[in-house]
């Protein structure tokens, strides 16, 4: 597995490439904002661990070019600021996840794991398609579309519209998301906002260029999969 660390900061990089490069992944590391984007643009990687304050670009312009290539790399944003404001930017930006320095390695590690899970598909898992109206996903492939037409979703987004689809129907709470989608259940502040953000990213995704809207809000409760008029 390639990871391409994104930091500028040269004694949180090399911790980063030594930890890594320990548990046997291959990293390569740029330490400005133009070496990280050249390398993200030119090369193939597995995830990308990107620092938002970086000399040259910053880490939402290189996020912003991944994405807009279609380029669903797992990507994890480093930063400083830990104001729901800012979170909420590079989420909304197409980042998949996200860890406010100082933070400890054990738990990068662990959501590096998470992601590239998700990216790669859970080993011997049974091909499984799901659909509703005409969502159809298949997810040994990792691929969605609407209406024939493909969806390009962040690993984040898709894990969420999957969860949504193995429960459609049914409404799904912050909590159950948090629990069963992001994998968290001990936290100082709850992940609310982070979650708001992203299904209002997957709803303009599969809703906005649909007649038939399919993501409903349940106000006060949270979020149900179903055709209107269901």
């Amino acid at each position: 597995m390639k990871i391409l660390v994104i930091e500028d900061d040269r004694k949180i990089a090399q911790a980063l490439k030594k930890g890594l490069e320990s548990e046997r992944y291959e990293v390569e590391v740029a330490m400005s904002g133009e070496e990280g984007f050249s390398l993200a643009g030119t090369r193939v990687f597995d995830l990308i661990i990107l620092d938002l304050m970086l000399p040259g670009r910053d880490g939402l312009e290189i996020l912003a070019a991944v994405r807009g290539r279609r380029d669903q790399t797992p990507v994890i944003i480093l930063t400083a600021k830990d104001t729901v404001e800012d979170r909420v930017v590079g989420l909304d930006a197409g980042a998949d996840d996200y860890l406010i320095k100082p933070f400890a390695f054990p738990e990068l590690s662990a959501r590096v794991r998470a992601l590239l899970r998700r990216g790669a598909g859970v080993a011997g898992s049974a091909a499984v398609k799901l659909n509703l109206a005409d969502l159809e996903m298949d997810t040994a492939r990792r691929e969605t579309e609407r209406g024939g037409r493909p969806l390009a979703l962040t690993a984040r987004e898709f894990d969420l519209l999957e969860y949504l689809l193995r429960n459609q129907g049914r409404v799904v709470t912050r909590e159950m998301l948090a629990a069963d989608v992001w994998k968290e259940t001990r936290r100082a502040t709850p992940l609310d906002n982070v979650i708001d953000v992203h299904i209002a990213r997957l709803r303009k995704k599969i809703d906005e260029p649909f007649t038939v809207r399919l993501l409903h809000t349940v106000r006060g409760v949270g979020f149900i999969l179903k055709e209107d008029g269901e």
